[in-house]
């Protein structure tokens, strides 16, 4: 990812975390009503044990040396959880980003294209990231919408959802999916999205959509994919289905297996394979 990129969301985050925090959250004796919410940089400059001036160019987005020690110490002091100060270390150049997302080339479709059919009954995709699904099997393929009729460069799921109330409608728990979503974006660009697609997809969000802007500004980070979601299938009716995630080493995609979570649920995702199964086969991607 851009380097400069990532110094703007660490300068970000590290204002965010600040600003929701209280002086006598953290020891402060209370000085009345602030200009500004949350603690000042030189406090939390003197509680970390750093410079003023050191601290306020790491907000600033300066490219300076950071320690672990020192990074640690700051998520101490804004009382980061374990997600928040991974993501923090990411951002600060602690751990090791992954190369950028390349576009999908044919013969990695090739190699993945035949996996997520044999996954079938149970939908699956290949996404980057950011949500932008690169291939999916039968089953996914009418999960939502019929994904074939959607030109390839707009199947972005994060983008579907925010800004077309007929993928949204979909989801039972609208509320949790948005907020678990926007998280997971903010943890991904930390790890190694393309500066392009990052800067496509966050920015077309941001100009479309007031509730992502909103979630988008709170800097919360959700590192795991694993979950629950309740989908309103327009075909076979309501599924529980179990999100499991897991990266493509090579390249930073992610490939995205969803598992009955009752058995309601496997009957009608035999049901929508075998409706699946009887459309045209699929075009090239």
């Amino acid at each position: 990812m851009n380097s400069m990129i990532v110094r703007r969301e660490l300068g970000d985050f590290l204002r965010s975390r600040r600003e929701r925090l209280t002086p006598e959250q953290v020891g402060l004796p209370s000085t009345g009503r602030r200009r500004t919410p949350g603690l000042r940089r030189e406090e939390v400059a003197v509680l970390a044990g750093v410079g003023v001036t050191w601290y306020t160019w790491l907000e600033q987005g300066r490219t300076i040396n950071v320690s672990m020690q020192v990074i640690t110490a700051i998520g101490r002091v804004l009382r980061l959880d374990d997600g928040e100060s991974r993501h923090l270390s990411r951002l600060a150049g602690m751990q090791r980003i992954e190369p950028e997302i390349v576009t999908c080339d044919p013969e990695l479709l090739t190699a993945f294209q035949p996996v997520l059919d044999k996954l079938d009954p149970y939908p699956a995709c290949l996404q980057t990231p950011l949500f932008s699904v690169i291939a999916y099997n039968k089953t996914y393929r009418h999960l939502f919408t019929d994904m074939d009729v959607i030109p390839v460069a707009d199947r972005n799921c994060a983008v579907k959802f925010f800004t077309e109330s007929s993928w949204r409608d979909r989801f039972v728990d609208v509320d949790v999916v948005a907020t678990r979503m926007v998280a997971r974006m903010r943890a991904a660009v930390s790890t190694g999205p393309s500066g392009s697609e990052a800067a496509l997809v966050i920015g077309r969000l941001l100009d479309r959509s007031d509730e992502f802007a909103r979630l988008w500004r709170r800097h919360d980070v959700l590192l795991r994919h694993d979950e629950v979601k309740r989908v309103d299938n327009p075909l076979v009716g309501r599924l529980s289905l179990s999100f499991v995630s897991s990266q493509v080493v090579e390249t930073g995609h992610r490939m995205t297996i969803m598992t009955p979570a009752d058995d309601q649920t496997r009957e009608r995702l035999e049901r929508l394979h075998s409706a699946a199964s009887r459309s045209d086969d699929r075009p090239a991607l």
